[in-house]
């Protein structure tokens, strides 16, 4: 096949000065190991994971309060064990080496202005945070919650929550009361952190009834701690501390860091429980092996904190670069004047912003400090490729990324040293044994299967919590090929060793990098009493988030009108997330099931995305077939 058009590829210098060339360069002289290329240095990194981790070790001078003899004792999926017996702590790593005067991260909102907090500013906020959890009888294993958006006190919460060998999980302040009770319900935090209300738009949220109803809903909370960010207060009286020492707590590799969540087509959002150890390694290889960060770097990434690229943010700290947080709606060219006033090296974002600059005729303007600009949370299509290029020029080195909450992390992506190719993802990440897939596990080169990962990673969950058997969480990566991770999505690897991602091959919705599962979203709209059943999907739509629409059953004598619409988008606005607000709603005489009552999404989204309806699903297995013919009509008025 012919390779795509080149946009981009790395200046000599641009080479000799990342990290991943000294990183070749230090396996040559260290363990006498030479590669060509980084195809070559791909595959030994998964056919050697003892070597390859071993050596991320040493190159990163990881330190271990207690060493372990091996990289991996068990190598099963799900179950793989690394580094076994041994103890460190995340945050330590983010700290060492700090000079207290230089820049830790910029900050802006549409309640603040651009401010600057150097690495001493932001240890002395981690310890007073520390030291005012402690006094509330926080101790290691307890779980701290956040209802706090992206500003530097939530970056500080999470670290001195880290620090004592507590365990972390946070949800956006726009996150509905209900959805944050479906999460942090489910692992009986100790300790909630909790805003009063936030700005968007222009509009001022509050969030002082959505806090209470939290808190009452949740008997294992002890104490809600409070943060004036409408008001200007800060953290409420009495709760920071005054200690001036900043003590890590050393803990077994595998202990719970944070908790993310991530939802499926059924039951709760899962909570996904990653390990000190798994996100330390990770992060240190993509921040510097994959991000290119260096000092002096300012990388930005535009995120909320319900989403896994705000932890992504935050472990660029394990670099010299410093970070930029933005709390606020990202209309217009704000993000874009951001990047001049805070003099960004890496611009972070989602697909869907690209392509609503490109619709909305925004433009980037000079941008003279900028290098880098990273594109995720959706596929990124040719024409975004193509305008980055056009608005930025052709020394932009534009990475678009995929992964997940699943495994906190990026494993295709961007590598400093390749070239950019339009529409493509440069490269697997090291570490990671990306794979096609076909439906009967044969490999597929230059063709589009399911993404799977074949070997272990460090950064994949260490459980979710109260899944005691395990149950929940094989279910969710490994029954469909024993033993081998799935994730998800439909990729296509081809021979050059560049990807292309086509969106998700199950029934999770992304928006705007915030996913949601689809029962989160029929909970909301069937609490509707004219509401019976309801099916929704995630249609991709090239340069957008997709296509989302949502088709519902009514009771006898209920009309969609515009009121029954309305109710409709308010309530998963209210009990889900402004961004699953679906795109057009619809009615329908059944909604499609098989035999044993299961919901046929995916197939109807295969439909809609102009499969035959013959290969999409096969009607003996519905207990209403006829129930199909809606959508293939629908399919065929739209041209698919």
């Amino acid at each position: 096949m012919s390779a795509p058009e080149i946009l981009w590829t790395p200046s000599p210098e641009r080479v000799e000065r990342a990290t991943i060339t000294d990183y070749i360069e230090w396996l040559r002289e260290n363990e006498d190991l030479r590669f060509s290329d980084y195809n070559g240095l791909w595959q030994w990194s998964v056919d050697d994971l003892d070597r390859f981790w071993s050596s991320i070790a040493e190159y990163f001078d990881v330190r271990f309060e207690v060493e372990s003899d091996r990289v991996l004792g068990d190598r099963s999926m799900p179950g793989a064990q690394w580094f076994p017996g041994s103890r460190l702590s995340y945050p330590e790593h983010i700290f060492r080496g700090k000079d207290a005067d230089a820049l830790a991260l910029q900050h802006a909102s549409e309640l603040r202005g651009l401010e600057r907090w150097t690495w001493g500013e932001l240890r002395g906020q981690v310890v007073a945070i520390a030291a005012g959890l402690q006094a509330l009888g926080v101790e290691r294993g307890d779980r701290v919650v956040a209802y706090m958006p992206n500003i530097p006190e939530t970056v500080a919460a999470f670290l001195a929550c880290a620090s004592l060998g507590a365990v972390w999980s946070s949800a956006a302040p726009e996150f509905g009361a209900r959805s944050v009770i479906d999460r942090f319900a489910q692992i009986e935090p100790k300790v909630m952190l909790a805003i009063d209300g936030y700005r968007y738009g222009g509009k001022d949220f509050d969030r002082s009834t959505n806090v209470r109803e939290i808190a009452e809903a949740i008997p294992s909370l002890e104490r809600v701690v409070n943060f004036g960010y409408l008001d200007g207060t800060g953290w409420e009286p009495g709760f920071l501390g005054d200690t001036t020492d900043l003590e890590f707590a050393a803990v077994p590799f595998d202990h719970p860091l944070w908790v993310l969540y991530s939802s499926g087509t059924t039951g709760p959002p899962k909570p996904i429980v990653h390990g000190h150890g798994g996100i330390l390694f990770e992060q240190l290889k993509k921040g510097h092996l994959h991000l290119d960060a260096h000092a002096g770097d300012r990388v930005f990434w535009f995120s909320t904190t319900g989403w896994m690229m705000w932890n992504f943010l935050v472990g660029v700290l394990l670099t010299d670069a410093s970070i930029v947080l933005y709390d606020g709606s990202p209309a217009g060219d704000v993000l874009w004047r951001l990047a001049r006033d805070a003099e960004m090296t890496t611009f972070g974002t989602g697909a869907a912003y690209i392509a609503g600059c490109m619709k909305a005729g925004v433009s980037p303007g000079p941008q003279p400090s900028l290098q880098a600009v990273g594109s995720t949370g959706s596929p990124l299509s040719p024409e975004g490729f193509r305008w980055v290029y056009d608005q930025l020029g052709s020394d932009t080195w534009l990475f678009s990324t995929s992964g997940g909450t699943d495994m906190c992390t990026a494993f295709v992506g961007g590598v400093p040293t390749l070239p950019v190719y339009l529409g493509e993802l440069q490269a697997r990440c090291l570490g990671a044994s990306v794979e096609a897939w076909d439906p009967d596990g044969r490999p597929l080169v230059d063709e589009v299967g399911e993404l799977v990962i074949t070997k272990p990673m460090p950064s994949m969950p260490i459980y979710f919590w109260g899944d005691e058997d395990g149950e929940r969480y094989h279910d969710s990566y490994f029954s469909m090929f024993p033993g081998i991770w799935r994730h998800g999505d439909w990729i296509k690897v081809t021979a050059r060793g560049t990807a292309v991602i086509y969106g998700r091959s199950d029934s999770t919705i992304n928006r705007g990098g915030v996913r949601m599962g689809t029962s989160e979203i029929y909970r909301a709209v069937m609490s509707l009493p004219e509401v019976v059943d309801a099916l929704v999907v995630d249609v991709p739509k090239a340069g957008t988030d997709g296509w989302m629409p949502l088709f519902v059953v009514l009771r006898p004598g209920a009309a969609l009108d515009d009121e029954l619409v309305e109710s409709i988008r308010a309530r998963v606005r209210e009990d889900c997330s402004p961004r699953h607000i679906p795109d057009e709603i619809r009615q329908i005489a059944e909604v499609p099931r098989t035999l044993s009552g299961k919901v046929l999404e995916v197939p109807v989204k295969r439909i809609l995305t102009g499969t035959p309806v013959e290969q999409a699903a096969s009607r003996e297995s519905l207990a209403n077939p006829a129930a199909l013919d809606y959508f293939v009509e629908l399919a065929g008025d739209s041209g698919a």
